[in-house]
């Protein structure tokens, strides 16, 4: 009986801590489409504040849709640093 007991207790144990951890990982897996993210999620990348993730829509809307994410190094003041900081979060769908 004790026995049931423990693995009762590690049981609930590791729900909860699935249930606090798994929209952590859920926000951490999706990437940002240059295409179609909003100021707010395209300013969680990396050296881009609200400032350039303005510009970066603005570039969207005046030169349509980035066929590549290199296109990105075209937004006024974003560079290669900042596109490799960011490569592995970005895509263009």
């Amino acid at each position: 009986m004790l026995q049931v007991k423990k693995i009762l207790v590690i049981s609930i144990a590791v729900a909860v801590v699935m249930i606090l951890v798994a929209p952590v990982w859920a926000a951490d897996s999706g990437k940002i489409n240059l295409n179609t993210a909003t100021v707010k999620e395209l300013a969680q990348l990396n050296r881009i504040g609200m400032k350039y993730a303005e510009r970066i829509v603005k570039y969207r809307e005046d030169n349509g849709l980035f066929k590549t994410t290199e296109e990105l190094i075209k937004v006024p003041g974003i560079g290669l640093k900042t596109l490799e900081l960011n490569k592995d979060r970005i895509v263009v769908e």
